[in-house]
């Protein structure tokens, strides 16, 4: 009954503030119609001044509730009121119009035929069913004239929900609290018309400085009312001020500056737990008064706050609720990276001679000037005294540390053909993974590096030497390895949000001693939102070269089927595979 009474007076005075229209003559008026809700129903409110008798009837397909109030005529601008189309207690629409001279008709869309019952009293008839839940309570009026295209006048005022708002009250004394939230409409109503009715929602005393005039035409829809309060008083040029207990007024900013420079300051040590006080004083100094001021101590971690009486304690308060325990995650990762090189390499050589002439390359042959020694290498044998042929094909191409060496020699004549065949398959498998983990703050930077660091030598050609002296080098370092950024942040629904940056990178040193290094590397720099616990795919790179060189004797290597036999081919792939894998968890408190 508290709820329904706090309802139904908060639209009362809200209505109160529509100014009532003049001259009537007519003998019964419908002045508004309301939808509120009550212990277990609902509640059709017709408001009437003056006389009516309301005649009902049902109506199905669709389900409609036919309500006849004879004797009565609408207020101007009622007569096209357009409901704002939430259903409430299974009231889908509500529509009104004037149905014949001396009656009204309002009629109730329904999801469904439900039991009613009508009440008359003296200012209004009210149709009472059943409702299994409570909803926001709907009225509206019209300051339109008559049969204005739509009727904007509309009220509804809804009383604590589960939910928790927080709000600042007036003096800025902040308190957790379930506020009322309010759907208003006003066309020129004055301000303190507008007060009383956040007087009568909010359940507060609100008191309005002297001079204080204005009027107000705003609409707010279905928000709490300290919101709606403090938007209307700023579209004003009004500020409010909670005195002490509890009364808020209503004045201009100036005066109530005057107001705060007279009262005494105070002070307050507050210890802080977890935030840094450095921070934290930046943080609070916008809900300080111009007379106010704060001072982090680092040795108590404390904040030393100056402030009004009336503000002090809400600074307090304020701060408490900046100091909390940070949540702990721990954040485990998993880096991949599979490196692997197929390679087949297969190669024919070929070479003709005879004892008077060849190529001394392929196949060393003896010097009888030196008593059978071999020739040296690259020395080469040309018989001038008649028609020799010597031949060699693909000596150059090497087949790298092969598996296979045949050598097949033959005589064709007078001539010695030897051939060679190398071949090599080889299979290159490097299987690197790293699973670094590591536990940080909410919203705190936490770094893991395993690896080493490779001195560089650094040359400054333009550096000034004195005369004979070399170049200056300088050595520099880096840094190679695994390692791991992260920077976590636990969101209001319960998942962590992560800037992450993960590299994996190793040295790989040129085959010039005085160039240096290569430092090859795989980077991921990402932002991701994922669950507690769930694992996410930040990074997933796969890299395949394939390399394939073929060299032969001209022609001969061409031809089909054999052209292998006059060529060495080197077929060479490798396949690169990089998979990151993040997991984040929330540690409950205990877990650390």
């Amino acid at each position: 009954m508290i709820r329904r009474s706090l309802k139904l007076a908060a639209a009362l005075v809200l209505l109160a503030s529509v100014p009532a229209l003049a001259g009537t003559d007519r003998e019964g008026e419908v002045r508004a119609v309301s939808l509120v809700p009550a212990a277990g129903r609902a509640e059709l409110v017709i408001h009437v001044a003056g006389a009516g008798e309301v005649a009902d009837q049902t109506l199905r397909d669709p389900s409609r509730i036919v309500l006849d109030v004879a004797g009565s005529y609408l207020s101007p601008g009622v007569e096209r009121l357009v409901y704002d189309g939430i259903t409430r207690a299974g009231v889908r629409n509500v529509r009104i119009r004037q149905f014949a001279p001396g009656v009204v008709r309002i009629v109730l869309d329904m999801a469904q035929i439900v039991p009613y019952r009508i009440e008359r009293t003296p200012d209004a008839i009210r149709v009472s069913f059943s409702a299994d839940a409570g909803f926001l309570a709907w009225s509206s009026g019209s300051l339109e004239p008559l049969r204005a295209a739509l009727a904007d006048d509309a009220l509804a005022v809804e009383l604590p929900r589960a939910r928790p708002e927080t709000s600042r009250s007036a003096g800025k004394s902040q308190q957790t609290r379930q506020e009322p939230r309010i759907t208003v409409s006003w066309d020129r109503a004055s301000i303190e018309e507008v007060v009383s009715g956040f007087q009568a929602v909010s359940g507060r005393s609100i008191i309005i400085g002297k001079g204080i005039t204005g009027t107000v035409t705003a609409e707010i829809r279905d928000r709490p009312w300290t919101e709606a309060f403090y938007a209307i008083l700023s579209s004003q040029g009004l500020s409010a001020r909670e005195l002490p207990g509890g009364i808020i007024r209503v004045d201009a900013p100036a005066t109530l500056a005057e107001i705060d420079s007279l009262e005494p300051l105070e002070n307050a040590v507050v210890r802080v737990n977890y935030a840094n006080v450095g921070a934290l004083s930046t943080s609070i100094a916008g809900v300080l008064t111009k007379r106010g001021g704060v001072v982090p101590d680092t040795a108590t971690n404390s904040l030393i706050i100056t402030d009004t009486k009336s503000n002090i304690q809400y600074v307090v308060d304020f701060v408490s609720q900046l100091d909390l325990r940070p949540k702990q995650i721990s954040i485990q990762a998993k880096i991949i990276f599979v490196d692997r090189t197929d390679l087949e390499r297969l190669g024919f050589k070929y070479d003709i001679g005879t004892r008077d002439q060849f190529f001394n390359r392929l196949i060393q042959r003896p010097n009888p000037l030196t008593g059978g020694q071999p020739y040296q290498p690259g020395v080469n044998v040309v018989n001038l005294g008649g028609n020799q042929i010597s031949a060699m094909g693909n000596a150059e191409a090497n087949v790298g540390t092969p598996a296979l060496d045949l050598i097949f020699s033959t005589a064709l004549g007078g001539f010695s053909v030897t051939s060679f065949l190398q071949a090599l398959e080889q299979v290159n498998l490097s299987d690197v993974q790293a699973e670094p983990s590591t536990t940080t703050s909410d919203n705190k930077r936490a770094s893991i590096v395993v690896g080493d660091e490779i001195p560089v030598r650094v040359i400054d050609a333009n550096a000034p030497t004195a005369a004979g002296q070399g170049t200056r080098a300088n050595v520099q370092y880096k840094e190679t390895g695994i390692k791991l950024l992260v920077t976590p942040h636990v969101t209001n629904d319960g998942r962590i949000s992560m800037q992450l940056e993960v590299e994996r990178s190793n040295l790989q040193t040129l085959a010039a001693a005085d160039l240096g290094f290569i430092i090859s590397k795989q980077n991921v720099q990402s932002n991701i939102l994922v669950g507690d616990g769930e694992t996410a795919v930040i990074g997933g790179l796969t890299v395949t070269t394939v390399t394939k060189t073929r060299s032969g004797i001209p022609l001969l290597s061409s031809l089909p089927l054999i052209g292998s036999l006059f060529a060495v081919s080197n077929n060479e792939e490798n396949r690169r595979d990089l998979i990151i894998l993040i997991t984040p968890k929330i540690l409950a408190e205990g877990d650390n």
